[in-house]
């Protein structure tokens, strides 16, 4: 019987050498896969209250925050400038405010989200919070919002315990039906250059919340996968403490040969590669491509503890990031599939 992709990633989150390179699904894979390979694993986020629309075209979340998306990133969204919704963290009791979930089909909700995703071939990952430091930041800004941290810390774990306390709920009602095999805890604590916040702050602040999100997979014995882009090593021994085995997008900027090396594959980095530097310069080759995957996959999938996860972003309608990411997809999928039969 041949082994699936799920059934591949499994041997990675049991520590095991898989038989090829998993490759997640952070870029669409082609219906003409000459192997039919499918992603490892698919994240859910089930949708219970829809955004709805903004005059700008960009979504209003739950709370009333208004985002807008960027054609020069993909339609990729932020918070809209001088448009927050928060000027003082002492007053969120009167602003913030979660919906109410009497009569949430749950059910429903989960098999929805799950509907596409065909569970023989890939793993299931579900997302519990869109993170506490984020959130915060969507709110007030960063000026104010970093501000409040630093100021007002016990009006901000007040905040971020009632929003914890939401999202544990939703979590808590949708994990029995969606059946991850993985559970995913998101924050984006940091710049490319370093965390937003010190180490300190990080633990006394943030950190509970982390952990009483994870809490819901791991008393599940699930593996727990942190999203954090930028230089954010400085956090992985705190997210260690409350279970976390899986890291992406595990970005160029952080130490990720020292971190290979002092954790194997107990910590799986997945991701390890950004189109940076000389990739994006106009007249890279093919070529030069090519051996940015092969370089990653040397550098960290030997023994296994890696995913393979990355890709090119550029404007809405641009072909030339399409045709970098089909290179990439291919050069994956051939150099990852006999990485391990060397």
């Amino acid at each position: 019987m041949t082994m699936t992709e799920r059934e591949n990633l499994l041997r990675v989150i049991n520590k095991q050498e898989p038989a090829w390179l998993p490759r997640k699904g952070v870029l669409p894979y082609p219906d003409a896969d000459p192997e039919e390979h499918k992603p490892c694993s698919i994240g859910v986020r089930p949708e219970i209250f829809p955004p709805k629309r903004g005059p700008k075209g960009g979504r209003i979340d739950m709370f009333g925050v208004e985002y807008e998306g960027a054609e020069n990133i993909c339609g990729q969204e932020l918070p809209m400038p001088n448009k927050f919704i928060l000027d003082d963290v002492r007053k969120w009791r009167d602003i913030i405010k979660v919906p109410s979930l009497d009569g949430v089909d749950w059910r429903a909700i989960a098999e929805k989200a799950v509907a596409n995703v065909d569970r023989h071939e890939s793993c299931v990952q579900m997302g519990g919070t869109s993170g506490f430091f984020q959130q915060l930041m969507s709110f007030m800004g960063f000026t104010e919002g970093l501000c409040a941290l630093q100021e007002e810390p016990e009006e901000c774990m007040a905040l971020f315990d009632y929003l914890c306390t939401y999202n544990e709920t939703v979590a808590k009602n949708l994990i029995g039906y969606i059946k991850p095999e993985i559970y995913g805890v998101s924050d984006d604590t940091a710049t490319a250059r370093s965390p937003f916040i010190s180490r300190e702050m990080y633990r006394n602040i943030i950190m509970p919340f982390h952990a009483r999100m994870a809490k819901i997979g791991s008393e599940l014995g699930l593996p727990i996968d942190m999203h954090c882009c930028g230089r954010c090593e400085d956090f992985i021994e705190d997210w260690r403490e409350f279970g976390v085995t899986f890291w992406n997008p595990a970005q160029i900027t952080n130490d990720l040969v020292g971190i290979k090396a002092k954790y194997g594959n107990r910590l799986v980095i997945a991701g390890g590669w950004d189109g940076r530097g000389r990739l994006l310069a106009p007249d890279v080759t093919e070529e030069e491509i090519r051996q940015s995957v092969r370089d990653t996959m040397d550098a960290y999938a030997v023994s296994g503890g890696f995913c393979w996860a990355g890709g090119f972003m550029g404007a809405l309608g641009d072909p030339e990031p399409v045709r970098k990411n089909d290179i990439l997809k291919d050069e994956a999928r051939k150099y990852g599939a006999t990485f391990y039969k060397k």
